[in-house]
């Protein structure tokens, strides 16, 4: 533990190098709030501070920058996790209010928002698929031989198949179909459809035997994935090799969710260099949040982007779209 002026002192080159990315002088510290001491003072502690491994000096007479060691110790005193300024918390609030439509859709445009609101890259996993149950099913005449069948599952998917039928199908028999569907599945995983057997009459309807054969199918194993903003990682790095090392991990999705997945299991919202457990991530930091459905969670969110990254505000940004993302999915 640090004794309350070496705290501050350490805070201040955090802050202070996360806005400028220019190593810290002790001319500056001197003037940050709870510091209160003389330019001497504080470069003897910022001096104390590198040997300690919360600070190192780039090159000599340089100022200090903080190592991994002093961004954890910022985050974890942290009072609390910030707040957005009142044009991107009702940013927040319009999307929210507007959002609408199919999960994937929705997902997508909020990985949007969140990188948005950061300008780093922005990280939205899915539910998995097989953790849902259906929830409703429609039957959508579009021709008189092509029913498009809709299913809602409990966390929010709207899964579409499109059924062709050899003979045309009437309105009665389609709400009939429609609701004998709904007895079989609603409340199992949509993979219970590829292990119903029909006995009469059942059997004989061809609507239901189609569309129980189209909801059987395959569904992808792994969450989806949705990115936004990996543009903005190479404007927070110089080196090219850098940015194509970090491009390269966020194309692979199943790297992606474990990632996001591995800092949650570990109890942590923030895993900064080292503590992502990915080499080409070194520099750079991950604050991350589960979205919850109906209780349960539903899927993570986060935002990645280099450990020099402003904490607070984005750790202020996931917890408020995590939040309204998991309200927005509840309400159906």
């Amino acid at each position: 533990m640090l004794d309350e002026r070496k705290a501050n002192i350490l805070r201040a080159v955090v802050e202070e190098y996360i806005e400028t990315a220019q190593p810290v002088g002790s001319g500056h510290v001197t003037r940050a709030p709870g510091v209160n001491v003389s330019a001497a003072t504080v470069r003897n502690d910022m001096a104390l501070l590198e040997q300690e491994g919360y600070l190192y000096q780039p090159h000599t007479s340089a100022g200090r920058v903080p190592t991994e060691k002093g961004y954890r110790f910022f985050v974890d005193t942290l009072s609390s996790p910030g707040r957005l300024a009142g044009a991107e918390a009702q940013q927040v609030r319009n999307f929210f209010a507007h959002a609408h439509g199919e999960l994937e859709r929705m997902l997508q445009d909020t990985s949007r928002l969140l990188s948005n609101l950061t300008a780093y890259t922005a990280v939205v996993v899915g539910p998995p698929h097989e953790a849902a149950t259906v929830r409703s099913i429609q039957l959508v005449s579009l021709t008189p031989t092509v029913v498009l069948v809709v299913v809602v599952l409990s966390n929010g998917v709207i899964e579409k198949r499109t059924v062709e039928l050899s003979d045309e199908v009437g309105e009665e028999a389609l709400a009939a179909a429609g609701q004998r569907l709904c007895s079989l599945l609603v409340g199992h995983p949509l993979s219970h459809a590829a292990g119903v057997e029909l006995e009469a009459p059942d059997a004989a309807d061809p609507m239901l035997v189609a569309a129980l054969r189209s909801l059987g199918g395959e569904s992808p194993e792994e969450p989806e994935v949705y990115l936004a903003g990996t543009s903005n990682m190479a404007a927070a790095f110089d080196a090219v090799g850098t940015v194509r090392e970090i491009l390269r991990i966020l194309e692979q999705q199943f790297v992606v969710v474990s990632l996001l997945k591995d800092v949650l299991d570990r109890g942590l919202s923030v895993a900064i260099g080292s503590e992502t457990g990915v080499q080409p991530l070194s520099d750079c930091a991950v604050v991350v949040a589960p979205y919850e459905v109906d209780g349960e969670t539903a899927g993570s969110i986060g935002v990645l982007g280099p450990t020099r990254m402003n904490y607070p505000q984005a750790m202020a940004a996931v917890a408020v779209v995590s939040d309204r993302l998991g309200r927005r999915l509840s309400e159906g």
